[in-house]
């Protein structure tokens, strides 16, 4: 039987809304094992992605590690993330102060690859394989609601287990 998204997606998806700060969206960011969340309106459809790729193109550092105010001005409270991109592909020219309460509408990705929960196993490989958009996550959709999400660690155990069981 062959591998469905809905066998290997995780149900228990950690979200942003459209209109969180900025600021709000990053600090939790740093603080999950992951780097990116779906975006979601009031209604559970997907209306886009925000990963740290998006967040810290919009802030100055002087080397792989950045400093996250939490909270408001001034910041009593920051937290140290390092962060896994290479800096000389980011425009790291704007400063913190402008962008720490923005909605994560103006930063997010609206162009989002989802699937549904019969999306099987070669597909989910496909799309995370996929050197032009390097795409980490997929969005489950069923019925335009957000029911879930593939890790690409997700496809590669169950590859990893599968070759185990034969």
């Amino acid at each position: 039987m062959e591998l469905t998204a809905r066998e290997l997606m995780t149900t228990d998806v950690e979200t942003a809304a459209p209109d969180d700060d900025v600021s709000e969206v990053l600090g939790r960011l740093a603080r999950a094992d992951f780097n990116g969340f779906p975006v979601v309106d009031d209604e559970g459809r997907v209306v886009g992605i925000v990963t740290q790729r998006d967040l810290v193109e919009l802030f100055q550092t002087k080397d792989r590690t950045l400093w996250i105010p939490i909270g408001f001005p001034p910041f009593m409270e920051t937290l140290t993330y390092a962060i896994d991109v290479s800096w000389d592909d980011l425009d790291l020219g704007v400063d913190l102060l402008k962008n720490a309460n923005k909605p994560i509408s103006d930063v997010m990705t609206a162009d989002v690859v989802t699937v549904g929960p019969e999306a099987d196993l070669e597909t989910l490989l496909d799309l995370l394989a996929d050197d032009a958009r390097d795409i980490n996550r997929l969005p489950v959709v069923e019925d335009g609601r957000l029911v879930g999400i593939v890790a690409r660690q997700d496809v590669l155990r169950a590859i990893r287990d599968r070759r185990r069981g034969d």
